[in-house]
């Protein structure tokens, strides 16, 4: 009640005027909520407002009306006296959503996660008015608006939006789409930043995925993420759209194709969808599409129709992570053989999902060994985290965050002294422990034999070795390190000129500019877009993405196992043991 007691003289009598009849309302509603009891209106127009209390029988009244000539309201009758015990009313009848709002919006501004339970126990507290959840929640999602702006109008910025990204940023693309009633269908950014660092200084290698937005409009983000030399994520080019479909994506990829405008064939790991598979082999030029490993175990575990425990499902999907991660061809028929033992239908269903897109001993692109297209989670968690924002304030957030990546990046990697990047020469650091046990027959050409637990023919001038783990990796294996080391070379001489430190700051070497502020310009309306008809569902949104790392052992999910028979799919209190 310490907050409301301000309150308590902003009704003084017959005489008080006031601008208009909105500060009247208001002025009226917080004299209420001050003296704790409820009202209702008799008269209520642009004029003239009469108001008694809500109490059976209680005198008290209000009656102020405009002054002649003016726009002026002032208070002509008031009857002071309360015969009720309105101070025993605590109710938010009088507290309207605008009125939550305004009371809560300087908090919101400082705590944006401001929940509604928090605001009825504030409220309560401050006002000593006793708010349902909903009454909270809504007024939250006004001062929202008031603060972020208003998503209908963030929709219609879209066009002028897109022409400023370009302007301030020129050789980005910014461009959108919008169904034949004028809604919003897609909308494509990709920064000149982003483009340059990808293709001056990135491996040709794209990841494809997707996450739901939870907002007001839901939508879908689609987004392609590269990796840079220090094995970062580096984000490339992103799309909201309105749902996710084969179209969408076919859109999405006509946006990058164009944007790239490089003939460099591209490695793409992606999910195997079909509207996808086909959009790749479409638009680019000879692409290499490498399946998603984290969707393809999910869609192995979900469609095995036998009844499989845990701990088998377990074991299935780490023999087929075993296989895809298999060099070579008896390596990988090793582990596929392995699941065959445990079920005849997995070892069928891996023989007929295309080994030669997602296992290394048969994939003929270059993926550096990322076998999951969820490498960018970080990008993912920008959007996540904007998600309850206006279309136009959303993307500019993601905007800030790609901002301070590359300036992040760019400092930290203007102290590195070595050849090579950080994590690569960690990685080269463990393959050059492992060369020192071997034995190299030195050879007048280029081939040499390397033996150690096995027998290795590394062929120096084509940058390959029979393990293939230089191929796959770009980084000179445990075989090619113990040649190099006996003919008196540099390992850094055969490391893939993507992992050099001096590519790897040419990454990072353009910056993002800013984009101004929208509100502050009378925009010209070129093109009307109106948001889409999807709403947001019912109910509160689940606040975590599932699924975040390609682990073998988070595509399983737990299975019930009962404690009596030790059967799967049920406990002990449906056991049907018990009965017999």
């Amino acid at each position: 009640m310490r907050a409301a007691q301000q309150w308590q003289n902003t009704i003084t009598g017959v005489g008080q005027r006031f601008t208009s009849v909105h500060e009247f309302r208001e002025a009226l509603r917080k004299y209420a909520i001050a003296h704790q009891f409820a009202f209702r209106y008799k008269k209520n127009d642009s004029h003239r407002v009469t108001v008694k209390c809500k109490a059976e029988g209680c005198p008290w009244r209000i009656h102020a009306s405009r002054l002649s000539t003016t726009q002026l309201i002032c208070i002509k009758k008031m009857t002071v006296t309360h015969t009720c015990e309105g101070s025993t009313v605590t109710t938010g009848h009088q507290a309207t959503r605008s009125w939550v709002a305004s009371i809560i919006k300087e908090k919101l501004k400082v705590c944006p996660n401001y929940k509604p339970k928090d605001i009825v126990n504030d409220i309560k507290e401050e006002y000593g008015i006793q708010l349902n959840y909903f009454q909270a929640w809504r007024g939250k999602e006004i001062a929202k608006e008031q603060l972020q702006g208003s998503f209908k109008e963030s929709y219609n910025q879209l066009p002028y939006f897109c022409e400023k990204i370009m302007e301030t940023n020129p050789g980005s693309f910014a461009t959108f789409s919008t169904k034949d009633d004028s809604s919003f269908h897609r909308l494509f950014v990709s920064f000149q930043a982003s483009l340059y660092g990808f293709q001056h200084g990135c491996r040709p290698l794209l990841f494809l995925d997707s996450i739901p937005l939870k907002s007001k409009y839901q939508g879908t983000l689609l987004a392609a993420t590269g990796a840079d030399g220090d094995d970062g994520v580096f984000p490339v080019a992103f799309a909201i759209t309105d749902l996710e479909t084969d179209e969408n994506w076919h859109w999405f990829l006509q946006q990058l194709k164009s944007a790239l405008s490089s003939s460099t064939s591209i490695t793409f790991v992606a999910d195997r969808q079909k509207g996808l598979k086909e959009s790749i082999a479409d638009i680019f030029e000879s692409p290499y599409h490498g399946y998603c490993l984290r969707y393809l175990a999910e869609q192995l575990v979900r469609e095995l129709k036998g009844q499989f425990s845990h701990e088998v499902k377990r074991l299935l999907v780490s023999d087929f992570y075993a296989a895809a991660y298999a060099n070579k061809p008896d390596v990988f028929h090793r582990c596929i053989e392995s699941i065959r033992s445990i079920s005849t239908e997995a070892y069928n269903w891996v023989l007929q999902s295309d080994p030669q897109h997602w296992s290394n001993a048969f994939f003929q692109g270059a993926r550096y060994n990322h076998m999951s297209s969820n490498f960018g989670e970080i990008f993912y968690s920008w959007a996540a985290d904007a998600h309850e924002l206006p279309i136009t304030h959303m993307v500019d957030v993601i905007r800030g965050k790609i901002t301070e990546l590359i300036y992040t990046r760019q400092a930290n990697s203007a102290e590195w002294m070595a050849r090579i990047t950080p994590s690569m020469e960690e990685k080269l650091e463990k393959e050059n422990l492992k060369a020192s046990s071997f034995q190299v027959l030195l050879s007048a050409g280029s081939t040499f034999e390397v033996r150690g637990e096995s027998i290795e023919v590394v062929e120096m001038d084509h940058w390959g070795c029979s393990c293939k783990g230089w191929q796959i990796t770009g980084l000179p294996c445990c075989h090619a390190i113990a040649v190099i080391g006996c003919t008196g070379r540099s390992p850094y001489d055969y490391c893939s000129r993507f992992f050099m430190t001096e590519i790897y700051r040419l990454t990072y070497s353009q910056s993002v500019n800013p984009v101004p502020s929208l509100e502050k310009e009378t925009l010209p309306v070129t093109v009307t877009v109106t948001p889409p008809p999807t709403r947001r569902p019912p109910g509160r949104p689940a606040t975590k993405r599932t699924g975040t790392h390609g682990q073998a052992h988070e595509v399983v999910k737990r299975q019930l196992q009962c404690s009596i028979c030790k059967g799967p799919g049920h406990n002990k209190s449906t056991c049907k043991e018990i009965l017999l």
